[in-house]
């Protein structure tokens, strides 16, 4: 085993998490997706509203604002109402994941030992509780492709939805709510996101400890799921990211 293998799982979460986050949404907008949405009448921001949040079933809009949390709601709910006149949620989630599974093949295929990367990220799956976590909750249900870099480009996804999720709710532990953990993170986003400068929170050191904390709270919430892996499976999950990155980049 290399080095990689005999990190402590608080080191392999530091390592990998942020790589899923990057990686995991890489066909969000990727060229065939948004063809995909086009043929269901959707443009490329309803086809990721109701994609994503399709998997929550057909609810109100302020179920999926809930769920995404970053989101101006007033965005999420003309999105989410727009374009459940043209595809039911569940329908437009499946084609959302079958869009995942074709970036995957056409992307990964030629990827080395993705079977082992995706038995890796299938534990940590399978191992993450996913109560209080709606939106991974409604993800992890749905079914994976089988062949390796279709399964391995959905598991980034799903494992992506498995953090978000739980620092949604590490967020409002610690007493910040998720407008201005955003304003924070990614302050030159805020427009994608339905925000506007005038909706700019105000920012002290105080809120920045705050998110700092939530970090803190996201990896122990994380760290059970993940810590099911022997040296074998963290050696495998880290190199195959690493691969999954390079073939991507």
């Amino acid at each position: 085993m290399g080095l990689l293998s005999r990190m402590p799982h608080d080191e392999l979460i530091a390592n990998v998490c942020p790589k899923i986050r990057d990686l995991g949404w890489a066909f969000y907008f990727a060229p065939e997706t948004l063809a995909r949405g086009t043929e269901l009448g959707l443009d490329g921001l309803r086809f990721y509203v109701i994609g994503r949040g399709g998997v929550l079933g057909d609810v109100e809009a302020g179920v999926v604002a809930s769920a995404f949390g970053y989101f101006e709601p007033g965005l999420v709910e003309k999105m989410w109402n727009s374009a459940k006149e043209h595809v039911v949620p569940r329908v437009a989630a499946r084609a959302y994941m079958d869009c995942a599974a074709e970036f995957g093949r056409a992307h990964l295929a030629g990827v080395a030992d993705l079977e082992a990367f995706c038995a890796a990220a299938d534990a940590v799956n399978d191992a993450a509780d996913p109560i209080g976590l709606a939106l991974y909750s409604g993800i992890k249900c749905e079914p994976l492709a089988v062949d390796f870099p279709a399964r391995a480009m959905q598991l980034l996804t799903v494992l992506r939805e498995f953090r978000g999720s739980a620092h949604l709710i590490a967020i409002r532990c610690a007493g910040l709510d998720a407008k201005t953990a955003h304003f924070i993170r990614r302050p030159a986003d805020i427009g994608m996101f339905g925000w506007t400068d005038a909706d700019a929170p105000t920012i002290t050191d105080h809120e920045r400890t705050k998110l700092a904390v939530a970090d803190e709270v996201t990896d122990r919430i994380v760290l059970h799921a993940y810590g099911v892996l022997d040296e074998a499976g963290r050696e495998a999950l880290v190199s195959g990211i690493d691969r999954i990155a390079a073939a991507l980049a």
